[in-house]
């Protein structure tokens, strides 16, 4: 064992605790340090009013054989198959989505379908070659029109910053290949082969909600000798020589090991070191994120509406998607008859939003799903609850990789550090993108070989592209 390391893991959400799991199986001495009270960070599952619910929406669907392995060695046969059916909310209406022709046809008039198609037409003629925007990156595939109305209220919602101002970075690794022409296509033939990212109408689900997956994960940590601390928020990173020497929590508490491994949102890693180059920390500012307010109501009825989840384009609401607990797998409703929804604000630090306490939340959630008429007028709200996630999304502003990329060729230069994940490589991850980074940190660390971490979740092929049936994925 003398050749095996010992590894501190900062964060317990799932690159972490994938990296965790992975390296505690060949044997390392592992400490993962949370700074929560559970594991799984935005995809951890609790019970709330008697059933289980997850923070939001999050499915598990890869085409990555040793993602899809992974799964199954952890959660063997104690998942279900979903039937995905989500939709987009506009003007009063629902739009399937996978775009339905007849759908499409039956909701808009035949003048905006005149005008959808003439702008698409006009794109393709007259459009812009350099795509550094969203808008322009959005407007290039689906036109002007369709931008408007599908893409631009939402996203304005979900980031906080004009469309203009959005890198096309996002758009490229969300959206992928789809175009209008696509999803026209798709929408006549059918999504063969699930073709498209944003098209894959199934997905794998644990069963008692997707945190299952990482509070296995740590049982078998456990098992094998690792340790994790809860409620341990770490302040300090001392760096001698590009190398972590030590780590400090809020509580005074020193921590020493071969390796660390970093989840910790980015821009709060470079702040804590002891010694840092002042150019780099000051490109870091400029990088931000975006919070997340989880507002959940209990309703007292058990047939709402059918989609998994919902994604509001109504300007007249704050909230920007709804997660409907009831329609993914009978097990976590525990045989209650009411529904639980979660519905999504988005905020940066300084908007009035974040700061609202739990009633005005409660207040506003009941207000806008009553305005949405997603409930029935008959129906009570019986309980709620709020859930704040701060730094949960990376802003992908324009021109962000001129300050990210900077930092990251300084961080490649540690001798001993790994930063990972969602937050800790300010990527707009899927948790299977972070699942992936923590199986391959786990192998550079037990064979010394490079794995490029870095351009996970960059390549323009998403990986969320195969069969899925309940004997396993077909590659």
């Amino acid at each position: 064992m003398s050749d095996k390391k010992s590894v501190i893991i900062i964060g317990a959400g799932p690159a972490g605790l994938t990296a965790a799991y992975e390296l505690t199986k060949k044997g390392n001495k592992v400490t993962v340090i949370e700074s929560t009270g559970s594991v799984g960070g935005m995809a951890k599952s609790f019970e709330l009013f008697g059933q289980i619910v997850d923070c939001g929406p999050h499915r598990f669907f890869s085409s990555d054989k040793i993602v899809n392995d992974l799964f199954h060695e952890v959660v063997e046969d104690d998942y279900t198959l979903v039937n995905r059916l989500t939709r987009i909310y506009y003007k009063n209406k629902f739009f399937d989505y996978p775009l339905k022709l007849g759908n499409v046809l039956k909701n808009l008039s035949p003048l905006e379908i005149i005008q959808i198609l003439w702008s698409y037409a006009f794109q393709r003629v007259f459009g812009k070659k350099n795509l550094d925007t969203f808008e322009d990156w959005v407007t290039d595939k689906f036109g002007k029109k369709l931008f408007q109305m599908f893409f631009k209220t939402y996203s304005e919602k979900l980031w906080g910053i004009s469309c203009d101002q959005i890198d096309s970075d996002w758009a490229a690794q969300r959206i992928k290949k789809l175009s209008l022409y696509e999803a026209v296509k798709a929408a006549i033939f059918g999504n063969k082969g699930n073709k498209h990212k944003t098209l894959v109408d199934q997905f794998a689900y644990p069963k008692h909600g997707t945190g299952e997956v990482y509070e296995k994960m740590a049982r078998s940590i456990i098992d094998k000798g690792g340790e994790i601390l809860f409620n341990k928020k770490i302040k300090e990173i001392e760096v001698v020589d590009k190398t972590v020497k030590s780590l400090t929590d809020e509580n005074g508490i020193v921590y020493t090991a071969d390796i660390i491994i970093s989840t910790m949102p980015l821009t709060l890693l470079l702040q804590g070191m002891s010694v840092i180059d002042q150019n780099i920390l000051n490109l870091s500012k400029k990088l931000y994120f975006r919070n997340t307010t989880l507002v959940y109501l209990e309703v007292d009825s058990n047939q709402l509406f059918p989609d998994n989840w919902i994604y509001v384009h109504s300007p007249e609401v704050k909230h920007g998607r709804i997660t409907n607990f009831r329609n993914w797998c009978p097990s976590i409703n525990k045989e209650k008859d009411t529904t639980i929804l979660c519905m999504e604000f988005w905020s940066f630090d300084h908007e009035e939003l974040w700061g609202y306490s739990d009633e005005q939340l409660a207040e506003l959630a009941a207000k806008e799903i009553r305005t949405l008429n997603l409930i029935q007028t008959s129906s009570n709200i019986l309980n709620t609850s709020v859930m704040r996630i701060p730094k949960c999304y990376p802003v992908y502003e324009t021109g962000y990789m001129e300050n990210l990329q900077p930092v990251v060729d300084y961080l490649k230069g540690f001798k001993n550090l790994y930063p990972i994940g969602r937050y800790g490589s300010f990527k707009y991850n899927n948790q299977d993108h972070s699942i992936l980074m923590g199986i391959l940190i786990a192998r550079q660390i037990e064979t010394g070989r490079d794995q490029n971490l870095w351009s996970i979740n960059t390549d323009s092929d998403y990986q969320e592209q195969t069969e899925i049936n309940l004997t396993g994925y077909n590659i």
